[in-house]
């Protein structure tokens, strides 16, 4: 049931991304900006994690969860080390997918031609 429910709602999320798509003019920009500030937003309400709790992979996968993490880390490091700890801590927890991104993308435009 685990599996069907993080299905469900990670396709549900993936739904309102398409139907931003289809029915504005928002580019893939505009949508996953919006959708890293709604994961944001709802972890600074405390609904992220009990969303997580729900869904598990369906809710953490999906780009809402890097705006959770990143106001998740900072709202921590601000509790142990002042305003200094908010700029740790945006990048405590996602500081290996942000490196992975950067190294593998180098990566790629080594083994291929890229545009511009």
């Amino acid at each position: 049931m685990e599996y069907i429910i993080a299905f469900v709602v990670g396709g549900a999320i993936c739904i309102i991304g398409q139907l931003l798509f289809d029915l504005t003019n928002l580019t893939p920009a505009h949508v996953m900006s919006l959708f890293v500030v709604a994961g944001a937003v709802l972890d600074g309400f405390g609904i992220y994690d009990k969303f997580i709790e729900f869904a598990g992979a369906g809710a953490t996968v999906p780009i809402t969860s890097f705006g959770h993490s990143l106001l998740h880390g900072a709202m921590r490091q601000a509790d142990e080390h002042g305003f200094i700890g908010i700029a740790m801590g945006i990048f405590e927890l996602t500081s290996a997918g942000i490196s992975s991104a950067i190294l593998f993308g180098f990566i790629v435009a080594l083994i291929f031609k890229p545009k511009g």
